[in-house]
């Protein structure tokens, strides 16, 4: 690559940015420190692995923000820590070249920086020679469900590999292999060291990212084993928020009273929101999904008025983590997608619009087993009742909503907004909103195509009047109630998408007197509370 001055300027600026991001989190974590009293409670752990190899990311910005708030409200705090423990991590890993070794450098260097003055427990590579020997000739298909002494290490390794190779279906080939095998021994690292370290420490909670890659994965399920209570956390839904759970952060798991319901401040403040989402305007994770909606074109107006009815089909990405949670009525997406091409065979007169996940084309994340590679490969274009909006074509599927009869999901949550349109949703796999009656979610394959067959067949599907009063309900709650701003305490540090570096702020703003979200972590992880802000 070559340096030009352009790119020498880039470079100085983000090393002088994460710096001086570096020495505000030094001095932050000093006056915690100087400020926090001494007891003799139990401590928690925090362990996040996943999120960062160098700067820190949002994430790895929660998961420090809510331990220096646990610090300075006198609870002892310990930082379990990767010091070149993992043969591959998962954000390190060069997916087309396993000799080329994670930045550790740069990791533990960026980790010493920040966590120097706390309180640490540094885990580093251990050998296991038998672990090694039972997985050194294993095929892809036995490293896959692949347990050692009753621990299911494989399946961690299979969902943090395919994320990291962007796709579903892992190759048997010498690469994926190798990358397979280190993540399993390492995950048996971490969990070795980790039941170790909460055996001895005792805590009253550990705290984890989503604990889907398998580093935490294993910690969690050490806590488990343990009987010691464990939470996971994830980016909310709207800008600078987390999701803090005792459940599985990726399934999004919420308890709403029954007796909930929205105020008029309250549908105002949702109506503000869809008012926004619906022209694209917004982000999460720092990241934003539509640079642009384009409506829809005169070509695709005049072939639809040839069809009885439009149905658009909206994917997911294959390779997210919340798939796991959702495979329930089938085996995967794809084989969702080979169930619509079926049904779409037999109903020549209904038009379906298949539209691909915009994040499968973000730069950097590029899905490598996508949609589009399906529609290509399974022929459904071949049909003249079948349309397909690949992932970089920003059409607007909020207008391709309005004009439909049904819309079919798998878990995506625009099903969740087409329900707030007033149209039937039909889901194929499991999705948040699928908690609450919100959409037509059927409890087997086969349920699932006789209702999908009565949909297509009937003039007008009656919809139940609670499914757009709870879509309301689920929606507010989960951007208002579960989701914890952090927006005091960070903002974007201007340099790479989705990392952040602090504001200027009290220390006292850390404390549960100030701050709602402290007063709901604190709540939550010290007093067994629900991690909710209802305003």
């Amino acid at each position: 690559m070559k340096l030009t001055p352009t790119r020498i300027a880039s470079g100085l600026n983000q090393r002088w940015t994460h710096y001086k991001g570096n020495r505000h989190w030094q001095n932050l974590i000093n006056e915690v420190l100087q400020a926090a009293p001494l007891t003799n409670q139990r401590p928690v752990v925090f362990f996040n692995a996943s999120t960062r190899l160098q700067a820190m990311s949002q994430n790895a910005a929660y998961s420090l923000l809510t331990a220096l708030a646990v610090r300075l409200a006198g609870v002892p705090v310990i930082q379990f820590i990767c010091n070149s423990g993992l043969q591959r991590c998962v954000l390190g890993s060069k997916r087309d070249n396993f000799d080329q070794l994670p930045p550790c450098d740069r990791c533990t260097g960026q980790s010493r920086a920040i966590f120097k003055d706390l309180n640490t427990r540094w885990f580093e590579q251990r050998s296991y020679p038998e672990l090694e020997q039972q997985v050194t000739n294993l095929p892809i298909s036995r490293m896959e469900n692949f347990e050692y002494q009753g621990i299911p290490l494989g399946i961690w390794a299979l969902n943090s590999l395919r994320w990291m190779l962007r796709r579903l279906t892992i190759e048997d080939t010498p690469l994926n292999r190798a990358f397979f095998r280190a993540y399993i021994l390492s995950a048996w690292n971490v969990y070795s060291q980790f039941s170790s370290l909460i055996q001895k420490e005792n805590p009253q909670a550990v705290v984890l990212f989503n604990g889907m890659f398998y580093p935490e994965a294993a910690a969690r399920y050490a806590c488990l084993q343990n009987h010691i209570r464990v939470i996971t956390h994830e980016v909310g839904l709207r800008p600078y928020t987390a999701f803090f759970t005792t459940g599985e952060a990726t399934a999004y798991p919420m308890e709403i009273d029954a007796e909930f319901e929205l105020d008029e401040v309250m549908n105002q403040r949702l109506d503000e929101y869809l008012s926004a989402r619906f022209k694209g305007n917004f982000s999460m994770a720092g990241i934003r999904f539509w640079p642009e909606i384009k409506p829809l074109d005169p070509d695709f107006i005049r072939k639809a008025a040839r069809f009885d009815r439009i149905v658009p089909v909206f994917t997911n990405v294959i390779f997210d983590t919340s798939q796991v949670h959702a495979n329930t009525l089938f085996p995967h997406m794809f084989a969702w997608l080979e169930n619509v091409l079926a049904v779409a065979t037999s109903h020549p007169n209904v038009l379906f619009v298949l539209r691909a996940h915009p994040d499968e084309c973000r730069p950097g994340k590029e899905s490598r087993e996508s949609v589009a590679d399906w529609v290509k490969k399974s022929g459904i274009l071949n049909l003249p009742n079948v349309m397909f909006y690949d992932a970089n074509e920003f059409v607007n599927s909020y207008e391709l909503i309005h004009r439909s009869h049904l819309v079919m999901v798998y878990n995506s949550t625009i099903g969740l907004e087409a329900t707030l349109l007033g149209k039937p949703v039909l889901a194929g796999g499991k999705a948040r909103f699928t908690q609450l009656e919100t959409s037509f979610y059927p409890s087997s394959a086969e349920e699932y195509n006789q209702v999908l067959e009565k949909f297509l067949t009937t003039e007008n599907i009656e919809i139940p009047p609670q499914f757009q009063h709870n879509a309301r309900r689920f929606l507010y709650y989960q951007l208002y109630a579960t989701s914890l701003e952090f927006g005091d305490f960070v903002e974007d540090d201007r340099v790479w998408k989705g990392y952040v570096k602090l504001k200027d702020f009290p220390l006292d703003l850390l404390r549960p007197e100030r701050s709602r979200t402290v007063r709901s972590l604190l709540d939550g992880i010290l007093h067994e509370g629900d991690f909710t802000n209802l305003t």
